[in-house]
């Protein structure tokens, strides 16, 4: 394989280093596995939705647990969407802040290209979702935020069909522009779907959340202690009308990612986040996400008519565009005009069609995309019920879209694949990242 020659600008689909290709890797395959999982709970739910039984799906969903005089005498549905969903974004915020602090992310040229991509994503969808629901009555444009964002279990699920051989750096920039998603979707869930905002309980939420950072940033890793802080961080955050899952964000944003100096400092081993997210992954990609999609995506379509109203419904119309189009226009649009106006350059082997692929399974959306919706417009609406068929259905027609583009470029990405897998040193580090390493930071 050629050579890249030098280049001082950013590069599109760089492989970056080994270690970080290394921990991607591994990050991908527990979320192809929650994927997985995800997709099952999904099918369970729709099948017993629309079964005989359904009503017991419905009596299942509005089952309420929980303490009644901390006002968490919640159904399970919403225990599902505003707890197990925390631990999801608490993974979120840790894979987020490692990427600015010790990731791709850190270096502003390498940031620019997926950072530009995921703003694309969400601006795009959202703006086509407004223009086909602006003139719409009963509160349509309350979910212009729904076809924004990218399920990145769901679209590593697809890959690990269609995609074996996908390079590296491909499914690098498709878990940087979906972490970057993450943070614009938990910004806009705590900035535009939030009602009533109660004071007091936000205050007091920074309570145990600054306990929780003084301990973390001290390498306190004892569960009895930060389990307790980390549950009264939700309760009061839940309580102040924020969603709840912000509070697994900024829990996430206090662990420190290095080791300190003290203990060897960054080239000593994984930091506490590393340590954390190990921990919390596979909770989050096995159980997490998997029983949300099973408490959420069950909807009972009502057969072909059931189906047709749904979809010809002005939102559903509207999130369908915004996952088919607007998610692939947007992503496509954003990195070109960054490689336009910067110096950055495709890095060897690679095409344009490569980018329009990703950015095309980049509009599956499912597990946040439902979650704005039953904030939008209330579980169990009939509006929340088109959301929900909206939603699969852009999902799978993305699917199906990325896979017929990726497929055509199979070949290519088999050459790279194999090149990225070629140790003939057998040193355990694959020949073409021999080279000098990127310069770490001292510690965060």
């Amino acid at each position: 394989m050629t050579a890249t020659p030098p280049h001082n600008g950013p590069r599109l689909f760089d492989r970056g280093s080994w270690p970080e290709a290394r921990r991607i890797g591994d990050i991908l395959r527990k979320e192809t596995i929650g994927g997985v999982l995800l997709l099952a709970g999904a099918v369970l739910a729709l099948i017993w939705a629309n079964s005989p039984w359904g009503d017991s799906y419905e009596t299942l969903r509005g089952f309420t647990i929980g303490p009644a005089s901390l006002h968490l005498d919640l159904s399970l549905a919403t225990w599902a969407a505003d707890g197990l969903l925390a631990i999801f974004f608490f993974v979120a915020g840790l894979e987020l802040k490692r990427e600015f602090v010790a990731g791709d992310l850190r270096d502003p040229r390498r940031a620019a290209v997926p950072i530009a991509a995921a703003v694309g994503g969400v601006l795009v969808p959202a703006v086509l979702y407004l223009a086909i629901n602006v003139s719409s009555d009963g509160g349509a444009v309350k979910g212009w935020a729904i076809p924004t964002a990218t399920d990145i279990a769901f679209a590593l699920a697809v890959l690990a069909v269609i995609g074996r051989c996908l390079p590296h750096a491909m499914r690098t920039f498709l878990l940087t522009l979906a972490v970057v998603d993450d943070l614009l979707a938990i910004v806009i869930i705590a900035v535009f779907y939030t009602s009533d905002l109660s004071v007091l309980p936000l205050l007091g939420a920074l309570v145990p959340l600054a306990v929780f950072t003084v301990l973390v940033q001290r390498r306190v890793r004892s569960w009895w202690l930060l389990l307790p802080l980390a549950f009264a961080t939700w309760t009061l955050m839940h309580a102040s009308g924020i969603h709840a899952t912000v509070a697994g964000v900024l829990l996430g944003f206090a662990v420190p990612v290095l080791r300190s100096r003290q203990a060897g400092g960054p080239d000593a081993g994984p930091g506490m986040a590393e340590h954390f997210e190990h921990r919390f992954r596979p909770i989050s990609a096995g159980v997490a996400v998997p029983v949300f999609a099973f408490m959420s995506a069950g909807v009972a379509v009502g057969g072909v008519d059931g189906l047709g109203s749904a979809l010809t419904d002005p939102v559903a119309v509207g999130i369908l565009v915004g996952l088919i189009v607007g998610k692939p226009v947007g992503i496509t649009a954003a990195t070109w005009l960054v490689t336009r106006f910067t110096r950055a350059k495709m890095d060897s082997g690679f095409a344009w069609i490569d980018v329009f692929g990703l950015a095309v399974l980049a509009g599956i959306g499912f597990t946040v995309s439902l979650l704005i919706g039953e904030l939008a417009f209330g579980v169990g609406s009939d509006r929340d019920d088109h959301v929900k068929v909206a939603v699969l259905t852009g999902s799978l027609g993305a699917a199906l879209l990325a896979t017929i583009i990726l497929r055509l470029r199979n070949r290519t990405y088999r050459r790279i694949h194999e090149a990225e897998n070629t140790d003939a040193d057998r040193d355990d580090i694959p020949d073409v990242y021999q080279q000098s390493e990127p310069v770490r930071p001292e510690s965060v």
